[in-house]
């Protein structure tokens, strides 16, 4: 007999996939070129010549049974090390190889977080608009996800509706900071007042709340703008982190676990990880990948072309009438759509070659998604069909 939950699962397939598939459908019919494909986060820029070298020197040079074999449960021990080291040269911390795991990228480190800390029934609070998938990660593990509502004047935690949605039933907060898909970046002032409101509720409450922060957008940040470390702040913090947007290597499935060295449990919840590892799968990311990426830890790929994407496309967007709160980083827009339908909005673009994600699926109806990771001139190519789009759907109004 199949498994009931995960056929189910079928009907409700990602949106952003479907887009991307469409997109890579039509390409095929009048060239990809011209396919202006706002849907997929996956990063355009080339990784660092440094990481390439890096792992082209390996294997060269050391034994195949050290690249090729299995790393240690709790990921190999010098890559924890010079990963704790980095961390805290960055940010003033004081992490040890005991506090470090490594994992098959952000979301095999979310894997691991979640299921730390909850037990089945437990609650987790986030923050709309969030990465949908957040759904999925943590039905899996038998704790509820519970969605505060998006202050959409600036895409900053909505602590009234936050307030009002915490109890005592929930053990962890999962935020994502600089945001998919707002672009925003948590201020200094928000975090603060977030962690003072866990203190509180910790004290209130007789046990731990625990702070779970997916940060794969954490290098990318514009000029002017700058994303607070959520560990500096707050004890009970559990950074998930990826390699995939800062070097462009979403396909090796690389980044970590970081226990805050202040919390009470901190290296107890780093080798549960290596026991949650081997009920879900997650266990010993390559071994490969990790000797590589921890020799350019402070390297990132050319991500200045980010910047440049979101000026056009947000200056463009302003021209035509468009609300939408400029991102600080990241690679997307989140802007609201012309009408209250986001999915017929969407679906009108399409006619024009233009894939955008509606923000339903977000938690934010009546905005959409544009990720901006494709080559900078192809963004430049795409302002036409926009304006042409806006024309002839919405009227010169908004021109």
């Amino acid at each position: 007999m199949l498994a009931e939950q995960y056929k189910a699962m079928l009907g409700g397939k990602s949106v952003i996939r479907i887009l991307s598939e469409f997109a890579a459908k039509r390409g095929e019919e009048i060239g990809y070129e011209n396919v202006f494909d706002y849907s997929l986060g996956n990063p355009s820029v080339e990784t660092p010549q440094a990481f390439t070298e890096c792992c082209i020197r390996l294997l060269q040079e050391k034994d195949p049974m050290e690249l090729h074999g299995y790393s240690p449960s709790l990921g190999i021990l010098s890559v924890r090390k010079r990963v704790a080291e980095s961390l805290n040269r960055r940010f003033g911390m004081n992490y040890k190889a005991e506090h470090i795991f490594m994992a098959s990228g952000a979301a095999g480190a979310l894997a691991h977080a979640f299921r730390a800390v909850t037990e089945p029934g437990d609650e987790i609070i986030t923050f709309a608009p969030y990465f949908p998938e957040y759904v999925p990660y943590v039905k899996q593990t038998g704790a509820v996800l519970k969605v505060v509502c998006a202050d959409r004047e600036s895409f900053q935690i909505n602590f009234a509706a936050f307030e009002e949605m915490m109890n005592e039933k929930v053990m962890a907060v999962l935020v994502n900071t600089p945001n998919n898909p707002s672009g925003i970046v948590y201020s200094k002032e928000t975090v603060k007042r977030l962690a003072e409101f866990l203190n509180k509720k910790e004290e209130e409450y007789g046990h731990d709340i625990f702070l779970i922060s997916d940060e794969p957008y954490r290098e990318i940040t514009f000029e002017g703008t700058q994303a607070p470390y959520l560990s500096a702040f707050y004890p009970n913090t559990i950074s998930c982190y990826s390699f995939s947007k800062s070097l462009s290597l979403p396909g090796e499935r690389i980044g970590y676990v970081a226990v805050n060295p202040a919390c009470r449990d901190a290296e107890t919840i780093v080798n549960m990880c290596g026991q949650i590892s081997r009920g879900i799968g997650h266990n010993c990311p390559p071994s490969l990948i990790q000797l590589a990426v921890a020799q350019v830890l402070e390297e990132t790929a050319d991500l200045s072309v980010y910047e440049r994407n979101r000026d056009l496309l947000y200056g463009c967007l302003k021209e035509l009438g468009f609300t939408c709160v400029k991102p600080g980083g990241t690679f997307y827009l989140f802007p609201k759509a012309l009408e209250e339908d986001a999915k017929a909005f969407c679906e009108k673009a399409l006619a024009y070659d233009l894939i955008l994600v509606p923000g339903d699926t977000f938690g934010c109806p009546g905005y959409f998604r544009m990720a901006y990771c494709i080559d900078t001139e192809k963004v430049e190519r795409s302002l036409p069909a926009i304006r042409r789009f806006v024309r002839s759907e919405y009227g010169m109004e908004h021109v």
